[in-house]
């Protein structure tokens, strides 16, 4: 059976490996310290143009965010996201662990906007509730959009307006900026948030993801935190050699653009085959709307997820492609889905 089920099915790109295989007698600082790491931080300041950034490596996308945002917030301050946001549906309750009221808004896209946050400040009035503080967005979010440059702009020249912090959570970034649709520049994001993640786990690491701090209030001792919640890894170059590889030349992009690709090509075949989708996602999450019974029958060949029940006899599916999709199974998929329609 051939796995559409995410884009961490696999354990990492071989060139991440061979570099792990050539410093694995070598002696590295510990804790993130070592200059693996700092090669990969000088790698990413370059392309975000920001050498005044706090680069710091974690393991996932969870723990990234909730050591992230718990070190933003005040005890009586909330996250503001979408209903469909990360932070609100798979992450176990985690923000709400460190202390912080997640504040979930419905949108019709999965991206919050100016006017959504807005009414969730209204709302919000005096003492007796928590406060809005910092906004979640994520890019690519859950159901596969993107945020296009003004829309990041709108959203940043709001926050500002608002005394707002802006964290944008990155798992899926390499694929967004990678997309048709995208016009974003990583120096984009990070010249409008106070910070954000570079994904690695969904992107062909074996593990980790870049936090990339710019707000100095957010720097200060971000390295206690860090260690208070179990985040500092003794062997963190084993994170930094990856994204020291990942950003040596590209490999990352390519990476994302394969995704991508792979994505494009089942996009293009579902639809002409006559279905609908969900989401309209241009990167490597795809939500078809397909009848169960089509649903059942794949589900004996092929790996993915049921997401959506739309209605007594159709299902929306999530389909996610990854950096080593092989093409051949994209085609047998959609061979497979003509036979049975």
């Amino acid at each position: 059976m051939y796995s559409f089920n995410n884009d961490y099915s696999e354990g990492a790109h071989p060139r991440l490996l061979e570099a792990l295989v050539n410093a694995n007698l070598e002696q590295n600082d510990g804790y993130g310290l070592d200059v693996h790491s700092q090669a990969a931080a000088a790698s990413i300041k370059k392309l975000i143009r920001r050498e005044d950034a706090d680069i710091h490596f974690l393991v996932g996308g969870t723990q990234t965010n909730l050591v992230a945002i718990a070190s933003l917030l005040r005890p009586f301050q909330a996250a503001v996201a979408a209903s469909t946001g990360h932070i609100n549906v798979h992450e176990t309750g985690a923000i709400e662990g460190t202390g912080h009221k997640v504040l979930a808004l419905p949108t019709p896209d999965g991206k919050l906007t100016p006017a959504i946050i807005d009414e969730c400040l209204k709302a919000h009035t005096d003492e007796h509730m928590v406060q809005p503080k910092l906004v979640y967005i994520s890019d690519s979010t859950e159901i596969g959009t993107v945020y296009k440059k003004a829309d990041l702009e709108a959203i940043h020249h709001f926050c500002r307006q608002h005394d707002l912090y802006l964290y944008l959570d990155g798992a899926r970034l390499g694929s967004a900026l990678t997309c048709e649709e995208n016009d974003l520049e990583l120096s984009d994001i990070a010249q409008m948030t106070d910070a954000f993640y570079i994904g690695g786990t969904k992107n062909g690491a074996l593990l980790g993801e870049a936090l990339v701090i710019l707000n100095p209030a957010m720097k200060a001792d971000f390295r206690f935190m860090l260690k208070n919640r179990g985040a500092m890894l003794a062997k963190g170059f084993i994170a930094g050699i990856q994204f020291e590889e990942l950003f040596r030349d590209g490999l990352f992009f390519e990476m994302a653009s394969h995704e991508n690709e792979m994505a494009k090509i089942l996009r293009n075949g579902i639809r002409e085959l006559g279905y609908s989708f969900y989401s309209d996602s241009p990167t490597n999450q795809l939500f078809p709307i397909l009848p169960n019974g089509v649903i059942d029958k794949l589900e004996q060949e092929f790996l993915f997820s049921r997401q959506y029940v739309i209605d007594d006899t159709h299902t929306a599916v999530r389909l996610v492609t990854s950096w080593a999709t092989k093409e051949t199974e994209v085609h047998r998929f959609l061979e497979t889905l003509k036979r049975l329609g």
